[in-house]
């Protein structure tokens, strides 16, 4: 099978998969017990009659049925709907995405930067003290939550002044030139991407190392090493490509966390992103925005997925797209 076709055919396999989730998104915020206009019910100054008119604005006097019907005929046709706050869904998650993509692709270009050499020089060196070093690392990594190494980085740039604090730009942002202003994102970027790589990085440094350990032990790498083939040309031509292909998996999962991985932080650090802004909606029961917000993290764990298994193929010629 050729990988367009197979792409073709994966396409047509997610579709079903994409109705599912929505079914599934759609039924369990319904069930909710959350009032989605609670805060305008709670306002004694705002009468029956607007909060009649706002429930059929955002089609909340239809049956559920019908809710359904009518959003998926809006998703259709490339409109999002409108948020409970009054905003247009679409320039909502626009306005969002950006920033979250921006926080991901810097998480995840330095995390696997780190993690695959680290993983590496742990395999290489085992039982030796980088190897311990690097098993102490990780380990605090994967055992301290995200929110306390979050707080943590922020207690010591409030202590030092070094980094700013919360927030993507500074008041003044829209008063410095083009220059100052990457500088000013740059070091607002610093704390998150930093937070967001030391925890991410501690699984796939596992992973490599192991995976490194298993081929070091396979014949082949022995007989390389009989031939007298040097060391690093045995570790990094011959085992390491072998390795490696299990993390190309983890790369769609990586993929589709670039814009919804980072709802934590974004919360604790105030970072204007679209985790937040999801988390806010989910707490809110703004249907139309949450609706927005699981289909395009459905897609893209499904894109993301897609090229896991092409890449994997283009890597191995032994696995086959049957």
């Amino acid at each position: 099978m050729s990988v367009p076709v197979y792409i073709l055919k994966r396409i047509l396999q997610a579709l079903p998969l994409l109705f599912i989730i929505s079914v599934l998104s759609f039924v369990m915020l319904k069930l909710a017990p959350i009032d989605p206009l609670a805060s305008l019910k709670a306002n004694p100054a705002i009468s029956l009659q607007s909060i009649k008119a706002e429930e059929h604005r955002l089609g909340l006097d239809q049956p559920p049925e019908i809710q359904y019907f009518l959003w998926t005929k809006n998703l259709l046709t490339g409109n999002l709907g409108i948020s409970t706050s009054g905003s247009d869904v679409t320039e909502l998650l626009i306005s969002r995405a950006w920033n979250t993509l921006l926080l991901g692709i810097l998480t995840f270009f330095f995390t696997w930067l780190v993690a695959i050499p680290a993983g590496v020089y742990a395999a290489v060196n085992r039982g030796k003290f980088g190897d311990k070093f690097f098993g102490i690392l990780t380990s605090i990594g994967m055992s301290m939550p995200t929110f306390l190494l979050a707080l943590l980085l922020l207690m010591g740039a409030l202590a030092t002044h070094w980094l700013p604090i919360g927030g993507l730009q500074s008041p003044d942002f829209y008063d410095l030139d083009w220059l100052s202003q990457i500088w000013d994102e740059a070091q607002h970027l610093v704390i998150p991407v930093t937070e967001l790589t030391f925890v991410g990085l501690a699984g796939i440094q596992r992973q490599m190392r192991g995976n490194l350990l298993d081929v070091l032990r396979a014949e082949y790498v022995r007989t390389a090493r009989a031939k007298g083939l040097p060391e690093n040309k045995v570790i990094y031509k011959h085992a390491l490509r072998n390795a490696i292909n299990p993390l190309i998996t983890l790369l769609g999962f990586e993929f589709s966390s670039l814009l919804s991985g980072a709802a934590l932080t974004e919360t604790v650090l105030a970072y204007p992103g679209l985790g937040r802004l999801t988390l806010e909606a989910v707490l809110t029961k703004d249907i139309n925005l949450v609706m927005a917000s699981l289909m395009l993290g459905a897609v893209l764990l499904i894109i993301g997925n897609l090229l896991a298994d092409v890449m994997l193929k283009l890597v191995d010629p032994r696995i086959t797209l049957e």
